[in-house]
């Protein structure tokens, strides 16, 4: 949720939280795990609030938690720009490594990346090609392992997932949206959406009917029987996002998923995104390099030189 404030308003809301200084953004789970500070309309920002409320793990110390309960925990005083809470974490990394070996020397991709993602929340991965990406999102979704760390998807350790226990969280949990469809060429369009309910084992009646409507959700319920090879790279791409949200998942990974679009097919697909984002309740990592369709979500993270950090949408370049 972003809340804006302006002029001498007080703003309450919950869990505990008091800010009583210009805030630019405030980030929290069941913690507040990150807070930046920026010049406040009325007057210069100050370093930090009138009295301490973090450790230098971004976290709150115990005393500053018994400092809350004496003041009014639910009170967001004026000066705050941008608050985006964070009240329900569906996805926990911590101390992310993924070192690759390359002859006789690491190759270090990313190192100690942390970060959460909020239930419902629409975040796009930034980043120049190469940064990690793509491999950050295959560690996400429990097709790759990291070399350090921890993932949590809510309470599930993926870190600690057997192949076979990873491949179950996958196909229940999980949709994949890449930058090629991989659409199978010798399947219609409705064969390729009912797949991973096939492969499931769900009767073949009802996996059909499912198909046909998602199909439909998608605007491609006149081109079921189609195959792959006679569809347009917009509606494979539609196809492709069918097919990975048919399972019902809480969580959607897309890859670059209008990488290989032009920009009018690129942007409708994206609007069918962030429609089915919504509709559907999701929760949705993006990694993109297209910074239109990044301001448009509701947190934009950027990965460069191993690291990570979270910039806010509205300052990315047109």
């Amino acid at each position: 949720m972003s809340f804006c404030v302006h002029g001498p308003e007080i703003v309450t809301f919950g869990p505990a939280l008091a800010v009583l200084a210009s805030v630019t953004e405030v980030t929290f789970s069941t913690m507040i795990s990150e807070v930046q500070f920026g010049v406040c309309p009325e007057k210069r920002a100050e370093t930090f609030p009138a009295w301490p409320c973090f450790n230098g793990n971004g976290n709150l110390s115990r005393a500053d938690r018994a400092e809350l309960r004496v003041r009014n925990p639910r009170l967001l005083r004026r000066g705050a720009l941008r608050v985006h809470l964070m009240e329900e974490a569906i996805v926990r990394i911590a101390g992310l490594e993924k070192v690759f070996r390359s002859g006789k020397s690491d190759l270090v991709l990313f190192d100690n990346l942390s970060f959460q993602v909020a239930k419902g929340e629409m975040l796009a991965i930034v980043g120049e090609s190469g940064a990690g990406k793509s491999t950050l999102l295959h560690i996400v979704g429990a097709l790759d392992r990291a070399s350090a760390g921890d993932v949590y998807f809510a309470n599930l350790h993926l870190t600690s997932l057997s192949e076979n226990a990873a491949a179950e969280f996958r196909n229940r949990e999980v949709g994949f949206v890449w930058q090629f469809h991989y659409l199978l060429p010798e399947f219609t369009a409705l064969e390729n959406v009912a797949m991973p309910l096939l492969l499931r084992g769900c009767p073949r009646q009802e996996v059909q009917a499912e198909a046909s409507r998602w199909l439909r959700e998608v605007g491609l319920d006149q081109r079921s029987h189609h195959r792959s090879g006679e569809l347009s790279g917009g509606e494979q791409q539609r196809v492709a996002l069918a097919r990975a949200l048919i399972t019902q998942p809480k969580l959607l990974l897309a890859d670059e998923p209008t990488g290989d679009l032009d920009s009018r097919t690129a942007d409708s697909v994206f609007e069918l995104i962030a429609r089915l984002h919504r509709d559907y309740q999701l929760t949705s990592l993006i990694a993109t390099h297209n910074f239109s369709f990044a301001r448009r979500c509701q947190r934009v993270l950027r990965l460069q030189q191993g690291r990570i950090e979270e910039v806010a949408p509205e300052t990315l370049p047109v």
